[in-house]
């Protein structure tokens, strides 16, 4: 059943803006060897774009990104990915990227999770690992299980914990929001527990900063939100160093809530996908496919 947004702002400060961050994220993916893109599909009444790799004969994975983190920054990612399967990208609405601008102000995680639910078997007539970043997990946690869903790797998830408490990162934050530069998105970078310093991630975020409205950190899931996954495979992992959401945050809420444990992955944050993905590689293949 769709789960229309009670209210709704734009993403984008400016078209301009707009313009900006599509042409960047337009050109990553157009220099990705093999990228190719789907037709735009509209899901749960939400226009969503979605960029596909071919690859290996593993189970194919769907990548949902976190909040602020569009598919265009994980091209990196989706290349090693793909030595093993199918890695299909999808930009979430109302987040920068590619699909629908329109950002949801209220039940956010049951909004994420009826898109997702309508856009599967727009992009597979199989079932596909189900691969979360931050905000992207939360999405997969409220969506309804499918027989389209091989399993689920959540990483660095938002929804399962509430997040941590940390002046540094929001310092961080507000002097980004402040002067949105290749300093100050280094540094916010940094404060999330990830690779401080210039490269693409940093010249992203900066563009982010300067022509995106703020989005806060995904809070905790409510009950009525969090989907039963009982009888699917899921894995969860995070970086050692995550300032957002830790690996001591996760332990307990991933063995209540689904009854697994947590990968810590040594030497990354918040950012496991962009700093550690051959460890990504790695729990994928583990899971049999």
């Amino acid at each position: 059943m769709s789960t229309p947004f009670p209210a709704h702002v734009r993403v984008y400060r400016s078209r301009s803006g707009e313009a900006a961050v599509r042409s960047w994220c337009e050109r990553e993916l157009a220099a990705c060897p093999g990228m190719r893109p789907l037709p735009r599909i509209v899901a749960d009444g939400r226009g969503t774009r979605v960029h596909v790799l071919g690859g290996g004969g593993g189970v194919p994975v769907l990548v949902l990104p976190g909040a602020g983190l569009g598919a265009a920054t994980l091209t990196g990612a989706a290349r090693l990915l793909a030595r093993d399967r199918t890695v299909i990208l999808a930009d979430l609405p109302g987040q920068p990227g590619l699909s629908s601008p329109l950002r949801p102000l209220g039940g956010r995680a049951a909004a994420y999770g009826a898109w997702l639910d309508a856009l599967l078997p727009q992009v597979t007539d199989r079932p596909v690992v189900l691969l979360g970043h931050a905000l992207g997990a939360a999405a997969v946690l409220s969506s309804p299980p499918s027989p389209l869903v091989d399993r689920l790797l959540l990483v660095n998830p938002a929804g399962l914990a509430a997040p941590a408490r940390d002046p540094g990162r929001l310092r961080a934050t507000c002097a980004w929001r402040l002067r949105p530069g290749e300093d100050t998105s280094a540094r916010l970078i940094g404060a999330w527990g990830g690779p401080a310093g210039p490269g693409p991630l940093a010249e992203w975020m900066t563009l982010v900063g300067r022509h995106c409205r703020a989005d806060t950190v995904p809070g905790l899931l409510r009950g009525e939100e969090f989907r039963d996954w009982r009888g699917t495979p899921v894995t969860v992992a995070t970086g050692a160093r995550d300032r957002v959401v830790s690996p001591a945050l996760l332990r307990g809420a991933a063995r209540r809530l689904l009854d697994t444990g947590v990968h810590e992955i040594a030497d990354a944050g918040h950012l496991v996908l962009h700093e550690a993905p051959e460890q990504v590689r790695e729990l994928l293949r583990r899971g049999g496919g």
